[in-house]
């Protein structure tokens, strides 16, 4: 068997995800964020009110860890959360004013990490690149894994 781990996609991508994470954690750090936090924040800036399973999705982010984040979030006057309708079990979670223009003013140094992670890449290696993780996060996400005899 043959594994070299210099050159395994799981841990290429690990390597990357966490050095990314690292370095934009120490810019949300000024602010108490974390990234997972960070995360809440761009999709409900990006995608407006959420219900909680649809932002977990989005955010890749477990409904119960999303749940205490948001109340962090709430508690600190970042982002509301309400009963949906007449149904009480459906919660969703919107930005206060406050979260909108926290979550505008740390965009650019979300950008800049895009910007310096991209490097000298052309706009094509950028969409190639982009199209594969979707594919990729598609192959890991699939529900059922088709298996050949």
């Amino acid at each position: 068997m043959k594994f070299d781990l210099h050159d395994y996609l799981p841990y290429l991508l690990n390597r990357v995800g966490f050095t990314l994470s690292d370095q934009f954690s120490q810019e949300l750090a000024a602010d108490s964020l974390t990234v997972s936090m960070w995360r809440v924040l761009a999709v409900l800036w990006h995608d407006g009110p959420q219900h909680m399973t649809g932002l977990a999705e989005l955010t890749s982010i477990d409904v119960s860890t999303l749940s205490r984040l948001i109340g962090s979030l709430q508690r600190r006057g970042l982002v509301t959360r309400k009963r949906a309708g007449g149904d009480g079990r459906y919660v969703r979670a919107a930005l206060t004013s406050r979260g909108t223009a926290l979550t505008e003013r740390l965009l650019p140094k979300a950008l800049a990490l895009e910007d310096r992670l991209i490097g000298a890449m052309t706009p094509r290696d950028v969409a190639t690149l982009k199209r594969l993780l979707d594919q990729l996060y598609e192959n890991v996400s699939a529900k059922t894994i088709a298996v050949g005899f």
